[in-house]
């Protein structure tokens, strides 16, 4: 699974991932490679991973490809990936790769070997790690494990960690055969908070939200002292109730100063609250109340917020954090200096000179909220010029991408400036979205509600919200209240809202999770090997797209959450509303 769009999401999201990293890395795309042999298959991708160590579809592409090539030789994958960690320290994906491949180096068939960790199990029955050890040797996916945990459980009828182990197991696969071993292990131990954490995870993918709640607050019972729980619970409200999410936030950060829960719990709502006023009163928490060394990485994010906010206040941010780290606030110092002395050219009727102090800065990759005030700086002295059609038609590129009230606002000023009326721009506006619409590549998939299958031919006439998702993946189920906040709006209108299931191992979860969390979209099940074109998501999620009543792509790579339900609204209308030439045009 990759996580998409921009980094407000990537770090709203990443907080809800609850899904083990091995699981995630499983969604990446895999990419084809010629008809050679295995041994030249497996040399040109090690080239490909020693090129770009953190390309991570070289390195899926690598781990699948040596699988496929060489079964049972698992611990030589191990020491590969292992070397590569050494000589690339700074790669980012190795470590959970490493983890992936050891466990498969582990799983044996040797009835020695295997007896030998059954008798340390049964030396030490409430020993986890003895458990793993054991489930990771037969394999979690063996039918036999069933078997032998089922004579465990009968030996020692007395321990929850029993059950549990088995339990954990599944529950880190993403798999529905979790929840009976969970049950056990509560009904054996009521006080073992694990087990109830457990029962929440699993509650997630079924959809049952409020049953998870309850299981949430039951590890919180069992375990007060353990902040994660509580972590858990507040964010578990994100987009399901927003205030209920602020409000256990900031209980965490004043019942457990000294935890990472703390900062980690101002930090997600800081990046995942809908106003800027919340945010900026988190991330001045973050700055305020801990040790600065515990917060650094927030205050980049916090320099994104004031930028666009209080440039003069991000500049004395970033003064105080050169001290701290020079390399990177040198660069974001520089930022702040020149938003200030644009706008101040800007203020002296200078906007050539503000113009190109503008056009130097470089925001850094993850910029969010100052990306959109940085444009319109430069349309704002664009305009000044005397230029209002460039300013005009620079706010239309970006417009008809990522459409938001404060463009629109600017847009429509500017066009009046160059002798535009409304329905003028609106015209330009469709022409636009013409211009760059691509007839969406057919698709047939079996419906998992009601019989048969759907195609994008059945939704002619529609504009089509499509998104590719499954239900273990925590930030499509993040995205999910947003896109329905949106959706329900249009109870009376054309709009159809599908998802496309991309682990066919997880279809037991869909219909449930579809019944019991509320969300309306029409689930459907993805087709193994089938031509996607250009509705390709790349074997990735959450991964959006939306089509126009004629099945064209108009609005793609995107992700909505608090900040920008608006966004969403405002893609769907001009879909909804468009005039009857746009609604005619063939792409």
């Amino acid at each position: 699974m990759r996580i998409k769009a921009k980094i407000y999401s990537a770090v709203c999201l990443a907080a809800l991932i609850i899904v083990q990293t091995a699981q995630v890395l499983a969604q990446v795309p895999h990419k084809k490679t010629p008809e050679i042999s295995g041994a030249a298959k497996l040399s040109k991708l090690k080239l490909a991973v020693e090129a770009n160590p953190n390309d991570m579809n070289a390195i899926q592409a690598y781990y699948d490809t040596f699988l496929e090539v060489k079964p049972g030789h698992e611990k030589e994958l191990a020491s590969q990936i292992r070397a590569w960690s050494v000589r690339f320290p700074s790669g980012y994906y190795f470590p959970a790769y490493l983890k992936r491949a050891a466990k498969l180096a582990a799983r044996t068939t040797d009835p020695a070997a295997l007896e030998k960790l059954k008798k340390a199990v049964e030396a030490a029955p409430d020993s986890l790690n003895r458990h793993q050890a054991y489930i990771e040797a037969i394999g979690p996916d063996n039918p036999e494990i069933i078997t032998r945990y089922n004579v465990l459980m009968k030996e020692f009828p007395q321990s929850a960690i029993i059950p549990y182990a088995l339990a954990k197991a599944y529950i880190d696969k993403e798999s529905p055969k979790a929840r009976p071993y969970l049950l056990k292990a509560v009904e054996i131990n009521p006080k073992f908070a694990p087990a109830w954490y457990g029962l929440w995870v699993d509650d997630l993918r079924w959809g049952n939200f409020e049953e998870g709640w309850e299981y949430l607050r039951k590890a919180i019972a069992a375990d007060p002292s353990n902040p994660e729980y509580q972590y858990r619970y507040a964010t578990s409200f994100m987009g399901l109730d927003q205030q209920k999410f602020a409000d256990l936030s900031f209980k965490i950060a004043r019942d457990f100063p000294d935890s990472e829960y703390a900062i980690r719990a101002l930090g997600y709502l800081a990046a995942c609250s809908g106003t800027t006023q919340l945010r900026i009163k988190c991330y001045q928490m973050l700055h305020d109340d801990f040790p600065k060394e515990k917060t650094e990485a927030y205050m980049s994010s916090y320099f994104d917020v004031l930028l666009a906010a209080n440039p003069e206040k991000a500049r004395e941010l970033a003064m105080e954090m050169k001290l701290v780290n020079s390399a990177e606030w040198s660069d974001l110092l520089t930022q702040a200096e020149s938003f200030i002395q644009g706008k101040k050219l800007m203020d002296q009727n200078q906007p050539a000179e503000a113009l190109a102090i503008l056009n130097k800065i470089k925001l850094a990759r993850y910029s969010a909220y100052s990306k959109e005030r940085l444009l319109l700086l430069k349309a704002e002295a664009t305009d000044q010029t005397g230029n209002h059609f460039a300013a005009y038609d620079m706010l239309m590129r970006v417009f008809v991408k990522d459409p938001s009230p404060e463009l629109s606002a600017a847009l429509y000023a500017y066009g009046a400036k160059s002798g535009k009326n409304d329905a003028a721009v609106k015209t330009d506006i469709y022409a636009e979205l013409n211009a760059d619409a691509k007839a969406a590549t057919p698709f047939s998939l079996k419906k998992y509600i009601g019989e048969g299958k759907a195609s994008l031919a059945d939704y002619k006439g529609k504009v089509l919200l499509l998104t590719y998702w499954f239900p273990g993946c925590g930030p499509c189920r993040a995205e999910m209240p947003f896109f329905e906040n949106v959706v329900k709006q249009y109870k009376s209108r054309p709009l159809a809202y599908v998802g496309i299931n991309i682990v066919p191992e997880q279809d037991e979860y869909v219909i449930p999770f579809h019944n019991s969390s509320g969300f309306s979209f029409t689930p459907l099940a993805e087709l193994k090997g089938r031509d996607k074109g250009n509705l390709d998501n790349q074997g990735s999620a959450p991964t959006n797209f939306l089509l126009d009543q004629n099945g064209r792509i108009i609005f793609s790579d995107f992700s909505i959450h608090a900040e920008n339900e608006t966004h969403l609204k405002m893609m769907i209308d001009l879909l909804l509303d468009a005039p009857a030439d746009f609604m005619k045009q063939k792409s």
